[in-house]
């Protein structure tokens, strides 16, 4: 009698294809949010309005976010979320057209305002398909990778619109992201993956590998609250600051070759490396959340000796960059892992909603701040407010941590051993 070894499923890779696609879709909806800010003399000048008007064509953006992500959430719930991303894209290319085409300053806000609500409900959908798609060990990794678009959005997309403004003005930069948003949209319905649990959503049990989604999560839903609550006070306070980053690093990036573009774009480059950082902690989310959060919160500080020395301003500058760029992955991932699949659609809304009342208010209340006491006034305040929440994530994490672990329920053994899918690497990270 001879006996046959088992040998075991090897651990399920990263969905590629389908991630880099969220990917560039995140790419086309950063770009689309910070348009304006790129194109502001240009489009305030085709527009006939001043640029204060035109820059609020951003908060417009932001509060219309806000306001529509959990109403649109519920419209289309139990809808195959391809489908729902991929019309979603396809309005906001024809918002990025309409802008490009508006013969008014009104009818620009009308366009934007359209634009802001599907990109409201494209962030929850995209987020929720990703969690509904990959093992939760294989989270942090799959929304770095998504989040990887957003980031060259605010690192490549405004500059190279900036570029085609010079070269053929702010209308062709628009009708440019409009083509690129509806390439997107097409590819969603060809590349990316139908999700595993899209027939336990609308009420049928899942089967094969996918697991079955619970009909409550054992953790209730006040972690998941606690922490996007904790979260929105965190980006008040860096977003506060990052609202003036310009006048604060002047004195630093006078020495530096290229000025204050050279720094920002030092700063994009270090988030970007924040951003592969987040991916690598997979399953220790909410510690790696407090590290980050103590890490912005240095830097912030550091904000206000920056003129000390060139150095010492370009040092802090990546260490902001870095910090901050983990923050994004490492707080949705933790609020979707809270969350868990049966309040996945609720988890995946309060992310946008939060990050974009994050914003506004931070940038309000900077705003107040600097009027008062002027920019030198605003990197302590805004380092305390993120150290507080440091404190409070700290004293949460190992509670979130065991919550998150229980809302996923036991790992499949057909994921493989769990020290496998903790060293599934990331695009540019070392094997």
């Amino acid at each position: 009698m001879t006996t046959t070894r088992s040998t075991p499923r090897p651990a399920p890779d990263l969905p590629w294809p389908t991630l880099l696609v969220l990917g560039a879709g995140t790419f086309t909806m950063v770009t689309a949010e910070m348009l304006p800010t790129a194109v502001l003399p240009q489009m305030s000048a085709g527009l006939g309005v001043d640029e204060s008007r035109t820059g609020l064509l951003v908060s417009v953006w932001a509060a219309a976010v806000v306001v529509a992500s959990f109403p649109l959430v519920r419209l289309v719930a139990g809808r195959d979320r391809r489908t729902v991303i991929a019309v979603a894209l396809a309005v906001l290319a024809a918002s990025s057209a309409a802008t490009a085409l508006a013969p008014t300053y009104g009818v620009a806000v009308g366009a934007r305002l359209v634009g802001a609500a599907a990109v409201g409900l494209l962030w929850a959908s995209a987020n929720a398909h990703v969690a509904d798609l990959v093992p939760d060990r294989l989270l942090a990794r799959s929304v770095a990778v998504v989040l990887g678009g957003a980031t060259l959005g605010m690192v490549l997309g405004t500059p190279l619109a900036s570029l085609v403004t010079r070269a053929v003005g702010w209308r062709a930069a628009f009708a440019g992201l409009a083509a690129l948003t509806l390439v997107v949209a097409v590819l969603v319905r060809a590349v990316v993956e139908r999700s595993p649990r899209a027939g336990a959503r609308s009420g049928a049990p899942t089967t094969g590998a996918g697991p079955t989604v619970p009909e409550a999560s054992p953790a209730g839903p006040g972690p998941m609250i606690a922490v996007t609550a904790i979260v929105g006070v965190l980006l008040v306070g860096h977003y506060g600051a990052y609202t003036y980053v310009v006048r604060i690093v002047e004195t630093p990036a006078a020495a530096v070759p290229g000025g204050v573009s050279t720094l920002l774009l030092v700063f994009g480059l270090a988030s970007a490396l924040g951003v592969v950082l987040a991916g690598r902690f997979g399953a220790r989310t909410a510690p790696a959340l407090v590290l980050s959060t103590a890490g912005t919160a240095v830097a912030l500080l550091g904000l206000a000796v920056v003129d000390v020395h060139p150095a010492l301003g370009a040092a802090v500058v990546v260490l902001w960059g870095v910090a901050s760029g983990a923050l994004p992955p490492l707080a949705q991932t933790l609020i979707l892992r809270l969350g868990g699949p049966a309040r996945r659609s609720t988890a995946a809304a309060l992310i946008p909603v939060v990050f974009n009342g994050g914003i506004a208010v931070g940038a309000a209340l900077a705003s107040l701040l600097v009027a008062r006491g002027g920019v030198d006034a605003l990197p302590v305040p805004a380092a305390v407010v993120v150290a507080g929440t440091a404190v409070a994530l700290a004293a949460g994490a190992r509670t979130w941590s065991d919550r998150a672990a229980a809302v996923a329920g036991p790992r499949d053994p057909s994921e493989g051993p769990a020290d496998v899918l903790d060293d599934a690497p990331l695009p540019g990270a070392a094997p």
